[in-house]
Parts: C-alpha cells; structure tokens; sequence
C-alpha cells in the first residue's frame, strides 16, 4: 500500500518552521510560503517533491508571460522555491532556465534641495521626523521604521543600521539639526513605554530569538523601537501583545500627500526618493563616493 503523502498545509508548516529557524524575517516567511502555495495551485494541488526543474521553469515562465510581474517579482519566486526544495524537500534543484521577466533601466527621481525642503515643511509631527531622517541619514524605510532607542548614538552623531539589507551592519550620519528633535520624541515614547510596562505589557519582538537568550531584554528601554505604533498589536508568531513600529503605509502616504501640497506634480515623490536625494545632495557638495557608497549601504559603487 502506497504511503499517505503528506498535504500540502503540512509542507507549509515545515517552511514556515525552518524560515523561523534560520531566522528569516516575517516578512519573507509569509511571501516564501504564499509562493509555495501558488507554486502547488498552478500544478493542479500536485505534491512538489514529485515535481523539479521543468515544473519551475513552467511556473516562472507563466509569471513572465501570463502575470507580467517585475524581474524583482519573479526572483523572490524563484528563491522561495529554490529554498523549498534545498532546505525543506532536501531536493536540491539544478539549474533553472525559464523566460526571466524583464529587469527596466529607469533612472531614479531625486529632489532638488529646495524642493526636499519644500515637501518636509508640508509634514508634520512623527512623520516629519521619520521622512527628515531618511533624508538627512539616507535611511531605507524598513530601517527607519525598525530602529531600536540602542541604535541612535547621539555622543557620536551616528545611527547603527542592523541587519539592512543583505544583513548587514552599517553606520550612518546622524544630522546635528535631528538631535535635539530626536530626543524629544523619546522622552515621550518612553513614557508611553512606561505606561505600557505599568499596564502590563510592555516587551517589544527581538530578533533571532534572543528573547529567549535575554528573557527581560524584551522589555528594556534600549530595546524599544524609535517609532512605536499608536496602539499595541499581537505578534503573529508569539501571540503576544506587543506595541510594533509604525506601518510603512502610513509614511508613504504622508510623503505622497506632503508632495501634493508642496506642488511637486512632475515627479513621482515616495519614502525611497529621499534617500536618492540624499545621495545626490552629498556627491553634489564634494562627499567622496566610495564615503557615499557605505553610508547607504552599497555593495556595488554603481
């Protein structure tokens, strides 16, 4: 008699465990499952481990040609599924030969420095800070959103990214004209830590399980993320009430609203055109490139 093999819910589990266990953001945890999932429902529910190469390839392909996704769109699904057969399945795939989605040359938008003010003077409140960091720092939002109180050294006027992309380390400038603005939204976002702690909360998700490690370091000052939600949230995978960062949504939308009322139609304006500009800004005043290139955090100086 033939084995039961296993569901598919079962071999999504197995992913998203394995992802958790090599520390894998949740980010990347939910869309590497989500294309798993796909994967399985565009071969009709059939199990991956009796399928290979030709039935990635056939999946990629239709991503390119029927779904028209972006090249960036169709990499993440060929990690995902690379990572599925290599770490899940044991099933390690050769080389993988599908119609790769288009990969566009577009030159990226950059504000003029009158135009950049223009768009922080429309801002207000938090997310005037946010935006004014990612372009006086060069910050990407997921690592202005993640900052953490530790990472913020005001003594040396610099800012620890942790685990940017690629996780990797970096440091970068911390404007003099931030600090003082800087540590007045702390005062109050301690108090709101402080308030939570009084409440009973008050822990905050550390990454790579060092809660475990440190079991009361979830719940240390230093630990607190710089820019907290407004209200407390339950972590997806603990099941804890915690207070989480701020949304992306929410400076997205404030940065596109705040280009509206500075006027500026004849660009597209997001989170990441700051830290364009702030490239620009410090190549047009003389910054060496090669100083521009690790204060982003580049690996390629093109």
């Amino acid at each position: 008699m033939e084995p039961t093999r296993p569901s598919s819910k079962k071999l999504l589990g197995r992913l998203r465990d394995i992802l958790r266990t090599q520390h894998y953001s949740l980010r990347t945890e939910q869309a590497y499952v989500e294309w798993a999932k796909r994967y399985i429902l565009f071969h009709h529910k059939r199990h991956p481990k009796d399928m290979g190469v030709p039935e990635v390839e056939a999946f990629l392909t239709y991503l390119a040609l029927e779904r028209h996704v972006a090249a960036s769109t169709q990499n993440q699904a060929l990690s995902a599924l690379l990572f599925l057969y290599r770490e899940v399945l044991q099933q390690p795939l050769a080389s993988v030969d599908a119609v790769r989605a288009r990969q566009p040359h577009r030159l990226p938008t950059v504000l003029t420095k009158s135009e950049a003010a223009r768009v922080l003077s429309a801002m207000s409140g938090t997310s005037q800070l946010m935006a004014k960091l990612l372009y006086g720092s060069g910050l990407r939002i997921l690592e202005c959103l993640r900052l953490r109180v530790k990472d913020i050294d005001f003594e040396q006027r610099c800012i620890i990214i942790r685990d940017g992309k690629g996780e990797k380390d970096r440091v970068t400038m911390l404007p003099d004209s931030l600090v003082a603005p800087l540590r007045e939204h702390l005062m109050r976002v301690k108090q709101l830590h402080e308030k939570d702690l009084a409440e009973g909360y008050g822990t905050v998700h550390l990454p790579y399980a060092l809660d475990v490690k440190y079991p009361h370091a979830n719940q240390e000052w230093d630990w607190q993320y710089v820019f907290p939600a407004r209200t407390r949230s339950v972590d997806p995978r603990s099941g804890a009430q915690q207070r989480h960062h701020v949304t992306e949504s929410s400076l997205q939308k404030a940065v596109r609203a705040a280009a509206r009322l500075a006027g500026i139609t004849d660009k597209p304006v997001s989170c990441h055109t700051f830290r364009h500009s702030f490239a620009t800004h410090l190549l047009e005043s003389g910054y060496d490139i090669r100083t521009v290139q690790e204060l982003l955090g580049h690996k390629d100086v093109k």
